[in-house]
C-alpha cells in the first residue's frame, strides 16, 4: 500500500491508496472513528446501490452510524442539498465532537467536505473516494458546492483527517466517469512531470485499457504531484492556482452545460485543449498537441468543442471564475510541458483562442 503524506500549515494527514484499502485500513479507521461520539456518512444513490455495504460491513462495531444519501451527479452541490443535509445533521444529533465520512467521488467529498467545515463551525470529516477523478478532490482539503453562475463558488479550505482511497472499487464505474476522472492524471502529468505523460500515452490506448491495467501507481504519482504542491501553498495564493490548468474554460463548460451536460472531466479536457493552444500562441509552447488529441480521441474523448457554442456566455461564466480578478480572466499556460505559468489574458484574446479551438475539426 501506499502512503503519501499531506503537509499543510495546520493538518498533517495521511493518503492510502492500493487496490483492498478499505479493508487493509478497516481495523485502524474503526479505531479512530470510535473516538468521536457519532459517525455521519454521506454517499449518494450510485454509490449507496452498488458499494454501500462494504461500508455497512466496515462501520458495523461503531454504536452511532447515520447516513444521508445524497442525488448522484453535480446535481447534489446545491443550496438545497447542502441544506437539506445540514437539517438531516441536526436531526441526527451531531455534536462538535461527531465525524462526517464522505464515502463517494468529487462531488460527495466537496459537499460532505462542506458540509464538514461548516457544521457547528467545524467537525472532522475522512476521504473514503470511490473515482479516479477523487484522487484529485479528495485530497488538499478544497470543499465547495456550486453556484448557477459558477462551480464551487461557495467553499472552503478544509483538510481531512484522512484519505483512504480503494481502487477496486472503480470496476463499477462507467466509461465516461472512467474518463473523467483520468482526465485530471492528464492535467498532472502536463503540469509536472512530462514522463508521466509519455507513459501514460503508452499504456492506455484504448477505453478497456482503464479497467484492465491498474491505474493505483499512477494516481498514487498524481496524489503525491498534488500532495507536494498543496504543502507549498494551501490556500491557493501562488502555485497552487498551476493545479487548474485547463480549469478556467473548462469550469465555464460545465455552467454553460447547466452542471449536467458535460462531467467534469469530460469539461476540463476541452479545458485543456484550449489552454494548449493558447499557451502555443502566447508562450510559443513546443508541443505536440495533435499526438494528444489523437490519443485522448482514441480512449474516447471528444477532442472537438461541440458546433454553435455562445462564446459571450462562455466568456461570462470565465469572469465568474474565482482567479478572475478585477474583472481579468486569468488562465494557467504551459512554457512547456512540466512548466506552468500564470497570465492574465484579454478578452480579445480569449476570444481568438475559442474561435481557433473552435474551426478544428470542423473543416
Amino acid at each position: 500500500m501506499a502512503e503519501i503524506t499531506v503537509t499543510t500549515k495546520d493538518k498533517v494527514y495521511p493518503v492510502y491508496i492500493s487496490k483492498n484499502a478499505l479493508h487493509e485500513q478497516a481495523e485502524s479507521l474503526v479505531s479512530e472513528l470510535s473516538r468521536f461520539s457519532q459517525v455521519f456518512v454521506m454517499t449518494d444513490a450510485n454509490v449507496a446501490k452498488v458499494h454501500l455495504n462494504k461500508l455497512d460491513e466496515l462501520l458495523a462495531p461503531l454504536e452511532k452510524v447515520s447516513y444521508y444519501v445524497t442525488p448522484a451527479g453535480e446535481e447534489a452541490k446545491t443550496f438545497a442539498v447542502y441544506e437539506d443535509a445540514m437539517t438531516k445533521a441536526i436531526e441526527a444529533g451531531l455534536d462538535r465532537k461527531s465525524v462526517l465520512v464522505a464515502f463517494g467521488g468529487g462531488v460527495i467529498g466537496d459537499l460532505g467536505g462542506f458540509v464538514a467545515a461548516t457544521y457547528m463551525r467545524g467537525i472532522a470529516f475522512y476521504q473514503l473516494p470511490t473515482t479516479v477523478l477523487a484522487h484529485d478532490s479528495a485530497v488538499g482539503g478544497k470543499v465547495a458546492i456550486n453556484h448557477p453562475l459558477g462551480k464551487n463558488m461557495v467553499g472552503n479550505f478544509y483538510q481531512p483527517e484522512a484519505v483512504i482511497y480503494d481502487t477496486s472499487l472503480f470496476g463499477t464505474l462507467s466509461e465516461r466517469e472512467m474518463r473523467s476522472g483520468f482526465a485530471e492524471l492528464v492535467k498532472h502529468a502536463l503540469i509536472r512531470d512530462p514522463a508521466m505523460l509519455v507513459e501514460l500515452m503508452e499504456t492506455y490506448k484504448m477505453p478497456r485499457d482503464l479497467y484492465e491495467v491498474d491505474l493505483t501507481p499512477y494516481l498514487a504519482r498524481g496524489i503525491a504531484i498534488k500532495a507536494e504542491i498543496v504543502s507549498r501553498d494551501e490556500t491557493e495564493q501562488g502555485i497552487r492556482a498551476f493545479l487548474n490548468f485547463g480549469h478556467t474554460f473548462g469550469h465555464a463548460m460545465e455552467a454553460y452545460g447547466a452542471f449536467g451536460k458535460w462531467l467534469h472531466g469530460e469539461s476540463i479536457t476541452f479545458g485543456m485543449i484550449y489552454a494548449l493552444d493558447m499557451s502555443e500562441q502566447l508562450l510559443g509552447l513546443d508541443f505536440d498537441k495533435n499526438a494528444l488529441l489523437k490519443w485522448l480521441a482514441a480512449l474516447g474523448y471528444e477532442v472537438h468543442l461541440p458546433k454553435n457554442l455562445d462564446f459571450d456566455v462562455l466568456l461570462e461564466h470565465m469572469k465568474h471564475d474565482k482567479k478572475t480578478t478585477f474583472n481579468e480572466i486569468t488562465m494557467v499556460l504551459l512554457e512547456e510541458i512540466g512548466k506552468p505559468t500564470i497570465q492574465k489574458v484579454t478578452d480579445d484574446v480569449i476570444e481568438a483562442t475559442f474561435k481557433r479551438v473552435s474551426q478544428e475539426g470542423q473543416g
